[in-house]
């Protein structure tokens, strides 16, 4: 690995220059918080287990409870995670509520990303 060229504890001023370009490019913090909270809310195995289930398609709130075997408050919560991070969009038909993957490419994503683990 390359050391600082100005054998200091700094970059030399070629090195600041690159550096500053590599920074530019990066998302701001507050997009990079943002993205957190959203790869956050994939980080619980019954969330990453909805994402699976609705792979295959638009499920009412009862398949998914019934899929699940978890109590209903536990399911809702799992639910409005993944919600507010914008991973499932929902509509409402009577006193059900039926859930579907926002970006259906987001299941080859996980399992790219997991592949390579």
């Amino acid at each position: 690995m390359k050391s600082c060229a100005t054998g200091g504890d700094k970059p030399g001023p070629d090195q600041m220059e690159r550096l500053e370009k590599i920074i530019s490019k990066i998302p701001k913090d507050n997009v990079l918080y943002e993205n957190a909270d959203s790869l956050k809310a994939l980080g619980d195995p019954t969330r990453l287990k909805i994402i699976y289930l609705l792979t295959y398609g638009e499920l009412c709130v009862c398949e998914i409870l019934t899929a699940l075997d978890k109590p209903q408050p536990t399911v809702s919560h799992h639910l409005n995670v993944l919600k507010k991070a914008g991973f499932l969009n929902w509509r409402k038909e009577g006193v059900w509520v039926h859930y579907s993957l926002s970006n259906p490419k987001i299941i080859d994503i996980l399992d790219e990303i997991l592949e390579n683990k």
